[in-house]
């Protein structure tokens, strides 16, 4: 019996193995990017914040998984992790991981003008333009492995210790 039996949805292709040229090449993006943003002084946290909220705007459990731990090998708080969709809602976060924050969001909804350039004149005012230029970056990256991952399916499995 073929999957489509058992299932109103066809089996998903996992694209990053189907095309290991072009997932390799967005790996190497995403480590360029990575390098960018630490030379820029973003912070591993406020990266995986980045990361996080993108995740949660595009629905990505794979990617949410993934940078929920990163982000508390890299010392993120629960608790901050927690209300990071509300972020908006709370003091917990500073005024620089606000800003990147605000421009991941403009970066993954770009319809929105009038929050894009919301979104710009506050990063300027906390963040230099190498900051605000790693931020979309480290958003335009996360965009984009959501997209792989939303497309594949590609599974969120327990720990081997569950």
């Amino acid at each position: 019996m073929s999957d489509r039996t058992h299932s109103s949805e066809p089996r998903r292709i996992f694209i990053d193995k189907q095309s290991p040229k072009a997932f390799h090449a967005l790996v190497q993006v995403s480590e360029t990017v990575r390098a960018t943003a630490s030379e820029a002084g973003l912070d591993r946290t406020t990266v995986e914040l980045i990361n996080l909220r993108v995740s949660q705007l595009n629905g990505c459990a794979y990617c949410l998984d993934t940078h929920t731990r990163a982000a508390l090998r890299a010392g993120e708080s629960p608790r901050r992790l927690g209300v990071l969709s509300a972020w908006r809602d709370t003091d917990l976060f500073t005024p620089p991981e606000r800003a990147a924050l605000a421009l991941a969001e403009a970066t993954t909804d770009p319809v929105d003008a009038a929050a894009g350039t919301s979104a710009f004149e506050a990063a300027r005012e906390v963040l230099s333009e190498d900051q605000i230029s790693a931020a979309i970056w480290v958003a335009v990256t996360i965009n984009a492995f959501n997209r792989v991952s939303v497309m594949s399916k590609h599974p969120v499995r327990p720990p081997h210790d569950e």
